[in-house]
C-alpha cells in the first residue's frame, strides 16, 4: 500500500470540493468523538478505494478557509488517537500541520486496513457516500473477507492444520465477545458462533472456517500443539549465572488471558518486601522489583515478540542481582536499535495480539510500556531499565532497588 503523504494540489482538491467518502471536513475540533469515528471509517475503506481518507480541520463545510489555529496541542490530541486504545486495531494514520492555499490546516491521513473490520470502542464505523455509520452485519462480513487477499501479519494468518473445533467457543463468547463487542451491538447480533469468530479476526470466515494464530491464542484448547513458543518460561536462579542451581522454575501457558493472569501472580509471589522503620513510627514494605514494571516489560515483549520465525519463549530469569526478560523477537517497522524505548517510537508486528490485550483490560494505551515500568522503577528507588537490543532478541535488565 503506498502511504506516501497527499500533494498540496491533491489536497487543495480535496478541500475544494464536495465530501465525500474519503473526505471529511471541519470548521475547528469541537468533537473528538466524530473525529474518532471517521477514522475508524475511514480505516474500513467500506466502497474499497484502497486509497486514504482524509479529515481536513479549519476548513468550513463551503471549502473555504477557517482561519482555526492549528497548534501543537492540536496536532497531539489528533495523533493520540492512534494509541490511546479506543480504536482497534491502531488505525496506521498521520497527522499534518499543512499550509494549502494561504490556509493553516491539520490533515489527518487514514491508511485502509489491511485486516478490517476496525471499530472505535467495540463498534465498526463505515463511511456511507458523505456521512458515517455503523456497519450492519452484513457490511461487516464484507469487511472480513477482504482480509484473505492481503499479506497479512502473523497474528490473523490461518492456522492451516487446525479446525474450528480447536478454538472454545464458549470461552470466546464468555469472556472476549463482550470485551470487544459493545453491548448494543451484541444484543441486535444474529450471527452464528464462526461468523463472530470470523469478525474478531479468530477464523478466516464463514465459508473457510479455519482458525487464525489469533484465534489459538486467545482461546485455543492446545494452543502449544499449534504454536510451540506461545508461553513464558520462567527460571527463579540461586545466583548471578545461568549455571546456578535453579530455585524455582514455571512454564506459563494457556488463552491469551489466563496466561497473563498467572503471569502477574508469579511475578508478585516472586518479589520479595522488607520492612523499613527508619521513615517514621509506622512500618513501610519495601519491594526490591515494582510489579507494576514487570508486568510492562512481561506483556510487552508477548506482544512484541516474533511468533514467525523462532518456537522460543519469552524468557524471565531472575538472579539474585537481576532480572532479564528475553524477547526472540528484534525492533520491527519503524522501530530500530538506534531508536529504541524513545518516547512515541512505536510500531507492532501482531497488531492484533495487541488488540486483543487491550480489549482483554492487559493494555491501558499503545506505547506506554517502556515509559510506565521506567517511572515505576523511578518510584521504587531502582537503577534505570537497561535494554539489549540485537536484529534478532531484545533483553530487558532491571536490577533490585538498592
Amino acid at each position: 500500500m503506498n502511504t506516501q503523504p497527499l500533494s498540496d494540489e491533491q489536497l487543495v482538491s480535496m478541500m475544494k470540493d464536495l465530501e465525500s467518502d474519503r473526505v471529511e471536513r471541519k470548521e475547528r475540533l469541537s468533537d473528538m468523538e466524530k473525529i474518532r469515528q471517521a477514522v475508524c471509517a475511514f480505516a474500513n475503506d467500506m466502497p474499497g478505494h484502497g486509497r486514504p481518507g482524509v479529515l481536513l480541520i479549519g476548513v468550513k463545510d463551503n471549502g473555504e478557509c477557517a482561519g482555526y489555529p492549528v497548534t501543537d496541542d492540536l496536532l497531539l490530541r489528533l495523533a493520540d488517537i492512534r494509541s490511546d486504545g479506543n480504536t482497534l486495531p491502531p488505525p496506521n494514520m498521520t497527522v499534518q500541520r499543512r499550509e494549502l492555499s494561504g490556509c493553516d490546516v491539520a490533515v489527518v491521513t487514514v491508511f485502509p486496513s489491511d485486516a478490517p473490520p476496525v471499530r472505535y470502542q467495540g463498534r465498526t464505523w463505515i463511511r456511507v457516500g458523505p456521512r458515517r455509520a455503523i456497519a450492519t452485519a452484513e457490511e461487516e462480513g464484507r469487511l472480513s473477507e477482504r482480509r484473505r487477499h492481503r499479506d497479512l501479519p502473523w497474528d490473523v494468518r490461518p492456522a492451516a492444520s487446525a479446525s474450528i473445533d480447536d478454538l472454545d467457543v464458549d470461552l470466546f463468547r464468555a469472556s472476549y465477545l463482550p470485551a470487544a463487542v459493545s453491548a448494543d451491538v451484541l444484543r441486535e447480533n444474529k450471527r452464528t458462533p464462526v461468523e463472530q469468530l470470523a469478525s474478531l479476526r479468530f477464523a478466516v470466515g464463514p465459508d473457510e472456517p479455519v482458525p487464525t494464530n489469533l484465534g489459538l491464542m486467545v482461546c485455543g484448547k492446545n494452543i502449544r500443539g499449534f504454536l510451540p513458543g506461545a508461553y513464558v518460561q520462567f527460571l527463579r536462579i540461586a545466583g548471578k549465572d545461568l549455571t546456578d542451581p535453579i530455585k524455582n522454575q514455571k512454564e506459563i501457558d494457556g488463552p491469551l488471558s489466563s496466561m497473563l493472569s498467572r503471569l502477574d501472580e508469579v511475578l508478585a509471589n516472586s518479589i520479595s518486601t522488607g520492612s523499613n522503620f527508619t521513615a517514621g513510627p509506622i512500618e513501610i514494605r519495601d519491594a526490591d522489583y515494582p510489579l507494576e514494571a514487570l508486568s510492562q516489560l512481561a506483556r510487552n515483549a508477548l506482544m512484541h515478540r516474533n511468533y514467525d520465525g523462532t518456537n522460543a519463549p519469552v524468557r524471565i530469569y531472575w538472579f539474585d542481582d537481576r532480572i532479564e526478560i528475553h524477547n526472540p523477537g528484534g525492533p520491527f517497522g519503524q522501530v530500530s536499535k538506534a531508536n529504541f524505548g524513545r518516547p512515541g517510537i512505536t510500531d507492532y508486528r501482531n497488531p492484533h495480539l495487541a488488540e486483543a490485550m487491550k480489549n482483554l483490560g492487559y493494555v491501558q494505551r499503545f506505547g506506554a510500556g517502556i515509559p510506565t515500568a521506567r517511572k515505576a522503577l523511578e518510584r521504587n528507588g531502582n537503577p534505570e531499565l537497561e535494554f539489549t537490543v540485537e536484529d534478532s532478541f531484545v533483553a530487558a535488565t532491571l536490577r533490585p532497588r538498592p
